[in-house]
């Protein structure tokens, strides 16, 4: 079936944020100020990862994957939702669309599992302190990010061939900004109960595992800060993973309100609203939320402004 819509040619009208036809320059503004803060704050979290030595910790190290998968995350979608703002109604051929679906996929589930690595993290550091540096080795954080990227790309896969074999009309009208995997299953002509289950008993387990190890992950940390007696100990626990816990907030509230909720409830305007949360703000919030609370970022910036004004100062 796939082969039959390549060859047939379904094309498919993304109608953005709005259904009506008229621009929107005001949003096309916001918007694309929120993408070049996005781009700034992520890509100077990789380089500042990657350039100084004091951000060399395992944390850093995650949080350097993690930014390069925000940036990525955001440009899947807002380029296109930029261009609908200012010419609604645009059309998109099968390959983009699905190609769309394969990546906002794989990298929103990079990015679920990547949180979930830096919870287990600060989970460590604050529940066995001692053992830290022999418990996260160098190899063991690359391999969990290994982990992370091979799972999410195995799991978009499977979700985009299962989807794009469906049947589909020759034009039909997308409520929302992007190729939305459920948004395409309502779409289908043909029986999708197959996929369906596949998808949704797969998924589930995908999905819900690195919530699983979040909330673990938390709870450990929760406990062993509530056995801390001084007030200024446990300050300092909560300020280890305080940053992380609004990041881990946002992105897995706002995903779990959209995909796992009765289909009674299904409306396309608060999942357009939604899915703004986790595929534009929180990518965008994500450097900020960890460059203020952290002294380490905040120090690394410091240097790399200083060395940015010694040249010139010279």
């Amino acid at each position: 079936m796939a082969l039959v819509n390549l060859t047939s040619h379904p094309d498919f009208l993304l109608l953005g944020l709005m259904d009506g036809p008229d621009a929107h320059p005001l949003l096309f503004l916001l918007f694309l100020s929120v993408y070049l803060l996005n781009a700034l704050g992520n890509l100077s979290m990789v380089v500042l990862v990657r350039s100084d030595g004091a951000l060399s910790a395992p944390m850093y190290y995650f949080l350097g994957h993690l930014s390069l998968v925000d940036v990525c995350f955001t440009t899947v979608t807002v380029p296109r939702l930029l261009a609908i703002l200012l010419h609604p109604g645009q059309a998109v051929s099968f390959q983009a669309c699905f190609a769309q679906m394969y990546l906002f996929v794989a990298l929103g589930i990079t990015e679920s599992y990547l949180l979930a690595a830096m919870s287990y993290d600060r989970a460590v550091a604050v529940c066995r302190p001692l053992h830290y540096g022999a418990v996260m080795t160098p190899w063991r954080c690359a391999v969990l990010v290994v982990m992370s990227w091979a799972v999410a790309h195995l799991h978009s896969l499977l979700h985009t061939l299962l989807i794009s074999a469906l049947s589909y009309p020759s034009s039909a009208p997308v409520h929302h900004f992007f190729c939305d995997m459920t948004v395409m299953l309502s779409l289908a002509t043909s029986d999708t109960s197959t996929a369906e289950t596949a998808i949704f008993s797969e998924g589930l387990a995908v999905v819900l595992t690195p919530l699983l190890l979040v909330s673990l992950s938390y709870a450990r940390i929760l406990v062993a800060v509530l056995g801390v007696r001084s007030a200024g100990g446990r300050r300092r626990a909560f300020s280890t993973c305080g940053a992380h816990l609004v990041v881990v907030s946002l992105f897995f509230g706002s995903v779990l309100s959209v995909y796992f909720r009765p289909s009674s409830a299904y409306s396309a305007r608060y999942d357009r609203l939604a899915s703004m949360v986790y595929a534009v703000v929180t990518p965008t919030l994500s450097p900020f939320i960890y460059s203020l609370r952290n002294k380490e970022v905040k120090g690394a910036l410091k240097r790399r402004f200083r060395c940015s004004a010694a040249p010139q100062a010279v």
